[in-house]
C-alpha cells in the first residue's frame, strides 16, 4: 500500500514538473522574441520562426507518443523526452544564429510532443477513476499557472538578465526532475504495443504539421496567400487519408475507434471548444488590453494573472464541486458561466477601472477551472489501462488543434475587421470593436463545448468516477426525481 501511494507522488512531481516547464517555455518565449531579432539582428517578420518551428515540430511528433510509450515503456519515453527538452534548451541559450535557434526549437519541441500525452498516459495508469477528482489540484498546475506567469517572468528575465535565460531557467527544473524520476518512478509496458504503423505516421506527421502551419500562422500573412492555402489544403488532404487508413488498419497508431465511446467522444469535444475558447481570450485580451488601454506588458500580465488565481482556487474546489454536481452539471455550469465574463470582458476599454478585468478574469478561471478538471479527470473513465497511452494521446492531438483552430479564427476576426483605424485627423487609433467580437468569438466557443456537455445522458459518467457514497445518492436521487416527472 506504501509503496502504491508513494508511486502516486512520484508519478504526480514527474507529470506535474514536466508540463510546468513545457507550459512555461511557451508563453515566456513569445515575451522574448523581439529581444532575440535585435540580438541575433533578425527582422521582427523572420524571428516568428522560432514559435513556428517549435509547435510544427510538437504536431508532427505527437501523434506517435502514444505508441512510442507503449512499446519502449512510460518512463523510459517520458525521461528520454524530458532529457532532450532540457539539452535543447541548454542549446536554445547557446543559439549565436536564428538557424542553430530554429534548429534547436525543433528538438525542443519534438520532446514536447512527446511529453504530454506519455505523461497523462502515467498519471491515468497509476491513479484509478475512483481517484481522479483529487488529481485536479495538481493537473492545474501547469495548466493555469504558467501561461500565467509566462508573461511576467519572461518580461523580467528579458529586461533584467537576457532573453538566453528565458531557455536556461529550464535546466534546474529539467535536471532535478530527471534525476527524480530515474531513482524513483516505475516502468510500464504494454506487451501489446505492436508494431509502428508507418501508413499512419506517414499521414499523420505531415498532414498535422501543416495543419498547424496553416492555422497558426493564417491570419498574419493571409489565408488565401499561396504559402498558407497550399499547405493547409495539403495538410487537410492527409488528415482525411490519414482517417480511412487508421479506420482499416487492425493495429492503429492513432486509435480513432476509441471515438466509438461516447463519454470518451463527447469529453474530447468540449474539451477542443474549451481550450479554443481559453487559450482564444488569453491571445486576444492582452492584445486589446496593451492597445486599447495604451498599457504595459508588465501591467498587461499582472491584470491576466488573476485568471490563473481563479484556476487555482477552482481547483482546491473542484473535487467537492464534483462530488455534489456530478460531471454534466459542473461543466454546463461552468461553461455558462465563463462565456457570459468573456461577453463582459469584451466590454473593456479606456476609463475601465483595471480592478474590473481582473475580478473578470479571476471569476472566468475559477468557472474554466471547473471545466476543465472535470473533462480531465472524466475523458479516460471508460478507457482501460492497455489503451490509455493512445487515448491520451488522441486526447492531446484534439485539444492542440482546439487551441490552433481557437486562435486562428479570433486572429482572423480581428485582421478582418482591423485592430486599427484612420480618424478624422489622419491619426491612426486602435479599434475595440475587433477584439471585442474576437472576445465574443472566445464566448461562442465555450458555448459549442457546452452543447457537447448538455449531449451527455444519466449515467455517462458517474458511475465511472464518481465515489461510491455520491452514486449512492445519486442512485436514490434518479427514482424520486423520475416519480417527480
Amino acid at each position: 500500500m506504501m509503496k502504491r501511494l508513494d508511486q502516486k507522488i512520484v508519478a504526480s512531481v514527474v507529470y506535474v514538473a514536466a508540463m510546468f516547464m513545457a507550459a512555461l517555455d511557451s508563453t515566456v518565449v513569445n515575451v522574448a522574441l523581439r529581444a532575440i531579432g535585435s540580438d541575433l539582428q533578425v527582422a521582427p517578420s523572420a524571428v516568428g520562426t522560432v514559435s513556428v518551428s517549435y509547435l510544427v515540430s510538437l504536431a508532427v511528433v505527437l501523434p506517435v507518443a502514444g505508441w512510442l510509450g507503449d512499446r519502449w515503456g512510460t518512463k523510459r519515453v517520458l525521461l528520454l523526452a524530458l532529457a532532450i527538452f532540457t539539452a535543447a534548451s541548454a542549446l536554445c541559450g547557446f543559439a549565436d544564429s536564428l538557424a542553430f535557434l530554429n534548429t534547436a526549437r525543433i528538438l525542443q519541441g519534438a520532446a514536447g510532443g512527446l511529453l504530454t500525452p506519455v505523461g497523462m498516459a502515467l498519471l491515468f495508469r497509476t491513479f484509478p477513476p475512483q481517484e481522479r477528482a483529487k488529481l485536479s489540484r495538481m493537473l492545474v498546475l501547469p495548466i493555469a499557472l504558467a501561461p500565467a506567469l509566462g508573461p511576467i517572468i519572461g518580461g523580467f528575465i528579458v529586461d533584467q538578465l537576457s532573453w538566453r535565460w528565458v531557455f536556461y531557467i529550464n535546466l534546474p527544473v529539467g535536471i532535478l526532475v530527471l534525476l527524480f524520476g530515474l531513482l524513483l518512478l516505475r516502468e510500464h509496458r504494454e506487451p501489446a504495443a505492436g508494431r509502428l504503423d508507418w501508413a499512419g505516421f506517414l499521414l499523420s506527421a505531415p498532414g498535422l504539421a501543416m495543419t498547424v502551419f496553416a492555422l497558426t500562422q493564417g491570419a498574419a500573412r493571409g489565408w488565401i496567400s499561396p504559402g498558407i492555402m497550399v499547405p493547409g489544403l495539403c495538410g487537410l488532404l492527409l488528415l482525411t487519408a490519414f482517417v480511412f487508413v487508421e479506420l482499416r488498419n487492425p493495429e492503429p497508431m492513432l486509435d480513432l475507434r476509441l471515438l466509438r465511446d461516447r463519454l470518451f467522444r463527447t469529453m474530447g469535444l468540449i474539451s477542443m471548444f474549451s481550450a479554443g475558447g481559453l487559450l482564444g481570450m488569453l491571445y486576444v485580451f492582452p492584445l486589446m488590453y496593451q492597445h486599447v488601454l495604451d498599457a504595459s506588458a508588465l501591467d498587461t500580465g499582472l491584470t491576466t494573472f488573476p485568471e490563473a488565481l481563479g484556476l487555482m482556487v477552482a481547483s482546491q474546489l473542484m473535487p467537492f464541486s464534483y462530488r455534489r454536481l456530478g460531471p454534466k452539471k459542473l461543466i454546463a455550469l461552468a461553461l455558462v458561466i465563463a462565456s457570459v465574463l468573456f461577453v463582459l470582458l469584451s466590454l473593456t476599454g479606456k476609463g475601465t477601472d483595471p480592478w474590473i478585468p481582473r475580478i473578470l478574469l479571476f471569476l472566468a478561471g475559477f468557472s474554466l477551472g471547473h471545466a476543465v478538471g472535470a473533462v480531465q479527470i472524466t475523458s479516460f473513465a471508460n478507457i482501460a489501462p492497455p489503451q490509455m497511452g493512445r487515448a491520451s494521446t488522441l486526447f492531446t492531438v484534439q485539444n492542440r488543434l482546439g487551441s490552433a483552430l481557437g486562435m486562428a479564427l479570433l486572429g482572423t476576426i480581428m485582421s478582418a475587421i482591423g485592430t486599427s483605424t484612420v480618424g478624422a485627423s489622419g491619426i491612426e487609433q486602435p479599434n475595440p470593436e475587433a477584439y471585442r467580437i474576437a472576445l465574443l468569438g472566445a464566448a461562442a466557443f465555450l458555448l459549442l463545448g457546452l452543447c457537447a456537455a448538455l449531449s451527455l445522458r444519466r449515467g455517462d459518467t458517474e458511475a465511472a468516477t464518481l465515489p461510491k457514497q455520491a452514486r449512492g445518492r445519486n442512485a436514490e436521487a434518479a427514482p424520486a426525481s423520475a416519480a417527480g416527472k
